[in-house]
Protein backbone atom coordinates (compact mmCIF):
# COMPACT_ATOMS: atom_id res chain seq x y z
CA UNK A 1 0.00 0.00 0.00
CA UNK A 2 1.32 3.43 -0.94
CA UNK A 3 0.51 6.62 0.91
CA UNK A 4 0.98 10.20 -0.23
CA UNK A 5 0.04 12.31 -3.18
CA UNK A 6 3.15 12.05 -5.38
CA UNK A 7 2.35 11.97 -9.08
CA UNK A 8 3.64 9.06 -11.13
CA UNK A 9 6.81 9.86 -13.10
CA UNK A 10 5.07 9.50 -16.45
CA UNK A 11 2.50 12.19 -15.68
CA UNK A 12 3.10 15.68 -17.06
CA UNK A 13 3.08 18.75 -14.77
CA UNK A 14 -0.18 20.65 -14.36
CA UNK A 15 -1.16 23.06 -17.09
CA UNK A 16 -1.17 25.94 -14.59
CA UNK A 17 2.53 25.39 -13.79
CA UNK A 18 3.44 25.33 -17.47
CA UNK A 19 1.44 28.49 -18.17
CA UNK A 20 3.20 30.24 -15.28
CA UNK A 21 6.56 29.21 -16.70
CA UNK A 22 5.64 30.55 -20.13
CA UNK A 23 4.54 33.78 -18.49
CA UNK A 24 8.07 34.29 -17.21
CA UNK A 25 9.42 34.93 -20.71
CA UNK A 26 9.86 38.02 -22.84
CA UNK A 27 9.44 38.09 -26.60
CA UNK A 28 11.66 40.32 -28.78
CA UNK A 29 8.89 42.91 -29.19
CA UNK A 30 8.42 43.17 -25.42
CA UNK A 31 12.17 43.39 -24.93
CA UNK A 32 12.55 46.13 -27.54
CA UNK A 33 9.78 48.20 -25.94
CA UNK A 34 11.30 47.91 -22.45
CA UNK A 35 13.78 50.74 -23.03
CA UNK A 36 16.92 48.60 -22.92
CA UNK A 37 19.96 50.87 -23.46
CA UNK A 38 21.90 50.28 -26.66
CA UNK A 39 25.53 49.31 -26.53
CA UNK A 40 27.84 51.81 -28.22
CA UNK A 41 30.18 49.08 -29.40
CA UNK A 42 28.58 45.63 -29.04
CA UNK A 43 31.31 43.97 -31.13
CA UNK A 44 33.97 45.05 -28.63
CA UNK A 45 31.88 43.85 -25.68
CA UNK A 46 31.28 40.43 -27.29
CA UNK A 47 34.93 40.01 -28.24
CA UNK A 48 36.10 40.98 -24.76
CA UNK A 49 33.76 38.60 -22.94
CA UNK A 50 34.52 35.78 -25.37
CA UNK A 51 38.25 36.23 -24.88
CA UNK A 52 37.88 36.43 -21.10
CA UNK A 53 35.63 33.38 -20.56
CA UNK A 54 35.98 31.13 -23.66
CA UNK A 55 32.29 30.08 -23.60
CA UNK A 56 31.07 26.74 -24.86
CA UNK A 57 27.54 25.50 -25.59
CA UNK A 58 24.94 26.31 -22.89
CA UNK A 59 27.32 28.79 -21.23
CA UNK A 60 25.98 32.09 -19.94
CA UNK A 61 28.17 35.11 -19.19
CA UNK A 62 26.77 37.92 -17.06
CA UNK A 63 28.86 41.09 -17.02
CA UNK A 64 28.51 44.45 -15.29
CA UNK A 65 29.56 47.53 -17.28
CA UNK A 66 30.40 50.97 -15.94
CA UNK A 67 29.09 54.15 -17.67
CA UNK A 68 32.02 53.96 -20.12
CA UNK A 69 31.07 50.34 -21.02
CA UNK A 70 34.15 48.91 -19.36
CA UNK A 71 33.68 45.50 -17.75
CA UNK A 72 33.69 45.92 -13.96
CA UNK A 73 32.90 42.31 -13.08
CA UNK A 74 31.78 39.18 -14.90
CA UNK A 75 30.90 35.56 -14.25
CA UNK A 76 30.34 32.57 -16.52
CA UNK A 77 28.52 29.35 -15.79
CA UNK A 78 26.84 26.45 -17.56
CA UNK A 79 23.07 26.15 -17.34
CA UNK A 80 21.34 22.95 -18.44
CA UNK A 81 17.59 23.37 -18.14
CA UNK A 82 15.09 20.94 -19.60
CA UNK A 83 12.28 23.51 -19.39
CA UNK A 84 13.55 27.11 -19.41
CA UNK A 85 12.04 29.18 -16.63
CA UNK A 86 12.77 32.87 -16.15
CA UNK A 87 12.32 32.55 -12.39
CA UNK A 88 15.10 29.95 -12.14
CA UNK A 89 17.35 31.95 -14.47
CA UNK A 90 16.71 35.05 -12.36
CA UNK A 91 17.85 33.22 -9.23
CA UNK A 92 21.08 31.90 -10.74
CA UNK A 93 21.95 35.29 -12.26
CA UNK A 94 21.31 37.05 -8.98
CA UNK A 95 23.46 34.54 -7.10
CA UNK A 96 26.41 35.13 -9.42
CA UNK A 97 26.01 38.91 -9.37
CA UNK A 98 26.06 38.89 -5.57
CA UNK A 99 29.33 36.97 -5.59
CA UNK A 100 31.23 39.24 -7.96
CA UNK A 101 29.97 42.76 -7.22
CA UNK A 102 28.12 44.66 -4.45
CA UNK A 103 24.57 45.78 -5.12
CA UNK A 104 23.65 49.38 -6.02
CA UNK A 105 20.28 49.47 -4.26
CA UNK A 106 21.39 52.48 -2.19
CA UNK A 107 21.54 54.66 -5.33
CA UNK A 108 18.53 56.61 -6.53
CA UNK A 109 19.13 55.56 -10.12
CA UNK A 110 21.32 52.74 -11.50
CA UNK A 111 24.69 53.80 -12.88
CA UNK A 112 26.01 50.37 -13.89
CA UNK A 113 24.51 48.08 -16.51
CA UNK A 114 24.34 44.29 -16.62
CA UNK A 115 24.49 42.47 -19.95
CA UNK A 116 24.08 38.78 -20.67
CA UNK A 117 25.83 36.74 -23.34
CA UNK A 118 24.41 33.26 -23.89
CA UNK A 119 26.26 30.72 -26.05
CA UNK A 120 24.01 28.05 -27.56
CA UNK A 121 23.54 25.78 -30.52
CA UNK A 122 20.96 26.28 -33.26
CA UNK A 123 19.93 29.34 -35.22
CA UNK A 124 20.20 32.91 -34.06
CA UNK A 125 16.44 33.54 -34.02
CA UNK A 126 14.57 33.94 -30.73
CA UNK A 127 13.72 30.83 -28.69
CA UNK A 128 11.83 30.19 -25.46
CA UNK A 129 15.17 29.84 -23.68
CA UNK A 130 16.14 33.32 -24.86
CA UNK A 131 12.83 34.68 -23.58
CA UNK A 132 13.43 33.11 -20.18
CA UNK A 133 16.93 34.60 -19.99
CA UNK A 134 15.55 38.03 -20.88
CA UNK A 135 12.95 37.83 -18.12
CA UNK A 136 15.54 36.60 -15.63
CA UNK A 137 18.08 39.29 -16.52
CA UNK A 138 15.56 42.10 -16.17
CA UNK A 139 14.35 40.84 -12.79
CA UNK A 140 17.85 40.15 -11.45
CA UNK A 141 18.96 43.68 -12.38
CA UNK A 142 16.01 45.17 -10.50
CA UNK A 143 16.83 43.17 -7.37
CA UNK A 144 20.55 44.08 -7.54
CA UNK A 145 20.14 47.77 -8.31
CA UNK A 146 21.52 47.56 -11.84
CA UNK A 147 20.25 48.81 -15.16
CA UNK A 148 19.12 46.00 -17.45
CA UNK A 149 21.30 45.91 -20.54
CA UNK A 150 21.57 43.94 -23.76
CA UNK A 151 20.90 40.24 -24.20
CA UNK A 152 23.28 38.70 -26.73
CA UNK A 153 23.20 35.22 -28.23
CA UNK A 154 26.31 33.48 -29.53
CA UNK A 155 25.58 30.69 -32.01
CA UNK A 156 28.09 28.59 -33.99
CA UNK A 157 28.24 31.09 -36.85
CA UNK A 158 27.47 34.52 -35.39
CA UNK A 159 26.50 36.73 -32.46
CA UNK A 160 23.37 38.84 -32.30
CA UNK A 161 21.90 41.43 -29.94
CA UNK A 162 18.28 40.32 -29.67
CA UNK A 163 15.66 43.00 -29.99
CA UNK A 164 18.03 45.32 -31.88
CA UNK A 165 18.91 43.45 -35.05
CA UNK A 166 22.64 44.09 -34.64
CA UNK A 167 25.09 41.24 -34.98
CA UNK A 168 28.27 39.99 -36.56
CA UNK A 169 30.60 37.07 -37.03
CA UNK A 170 31.48 34.89 -34.10
CA UNK A 171 34.82 35.86 -32.50
CA UNK A 172 37.66 33.63 -33.57
CA UNK A 173 38.71 31.17 -30.87
CA UNK A 174 42.22 31.52 -29.54
CA UNK A 175 44.76 28.74 -29.69
CA UNK A 176 44.73 28.65 -25.90
CA UNK A 177 41.03 27.77 -25.67
CA UNK A 178 40.33 25.04 -23.15
CA UNK A 179 37.28 22.75 -23.10
CA UNK A 180 34.71 23.37 -20.42
CA UNK A 181 34.61 21.05 -17.43
CA UNK A 182 31.76 18.83 -16.49
CA UNK A 183 28.72 20.40 -14.77
CA UNK A 184 27.92 19.54 -11.17
CA UNK A 185 25.00 17.44 -9.94
CA UNK A 186 22.64 20.39 -10.16
CA UNK A 187 23.48 21.00 -13.81
CA UNK A 188 24.91 24.44 -13.03
CA UNK A 189 28.66 25.02 -12.93
CA UNK A 190 30.45 28.30 -12.45
CA UNK A 191 33.36 28.29 -14.85
CA UNK A 192 34.91 31.62 -13.93
CA UNK A 193 34.27 34.71 -11.86
CA UNK A 194 36.44 37.77 -11.92
CA UNK A 195 36.40 41.42 -11.04
CA UNK A 196 38.18 43.62 -13.52
CA UNK A 197 39.12 47.26 -13.38
CA UNK A 198 40.10 49.52 -16.24
CA UNK A 199 43.76 50.34 -16.60
CA UNK A 200 44.70 53.69 -15.18
CA UNK A 201 46.12 56.25 -17.59
CA UNK A 202 49.82 56.89 -17.36
CA UNK A 203 50.53 59.74 -14.93
CA UNK A 204 52.94 62.46 -16.09
CA UNK A 205 56.19 62.61 -14.19
CA UNK A 206 55.53 66.17 -13.08
CA UNK A 207 52.24 65.13 -11.44
CA UNK A 208 54.04 62.41 -9.48
CA UNK A 209 56.52 64.96 -7.99
CA UNK A 210 59.50 63.05 -9.31
CA UNK A 211 62.55 65.32 -9.41
CA UNK A 212 64.09 65.71 -12.81
CA UNK A 213 67.87 65.49 -12.91
CA UNK A 214 69.45 68.58 -14.43
CA UNK A 215 72.88 68.81 -15.94
CA UNK A 216 75.28 71.37 -14.53
CA UNK A 217 75.68 74.42 -16.68
CA UNK A 218 79.14 76.01 -16.86
CA UNK A 219 79.20 79.59 -15.63
CA UNK A 220 80.98 82.35 -17.34
CA UNK A 221 83.76 84.38 -15.77
CA UNK A 222 84.34 88.01 -16.24
CA UNK A 223 86.44 87.40 -19.36
CA UNK A 224 83.62 85.53 -21.03
CA UNK A 225 85.26 82.12 -20.98
CA UNK A 226 83.19 79.36 -19.47
CA UNK A 227 84.47 78.03 -16.18
CA UNK A 228 83.29 74.76 -14.64
CA UNK A 229 82.15 74.67 -11.03
CA UNK A 230 84.85 73.54 -8.65
CA UNK A 231 84.07 72.15 -5.25
CA UNK A 232 86.95 72.57 -2.82
CA UNK A 233 87.06 71.00 0.54
CA UNK A 234 86.93 73.31 3.54
CA UNK A 235 90.32 73.71 5.22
Amino acid sequence: MTFGFASPPHMSPPASADSARLGRMLEPAEWASAGIPLLRNPREVVAGLHDRHRPGPSTAIVAVLDPQERVTASASFTELAAAPDGWEFRNVLLAHLRRVIPHDLRLRAPVRTAVLLYCREGESRWTETDGAWMWGLRDACTLHGLRCGAYITLTPDRWQVLGEGRGGRRPRPSATDEPLGQPGPSGVRRTEMRRTTAARPETPRAAMNIPVQSRSVPRRTGGGAPEAHRHTAAR
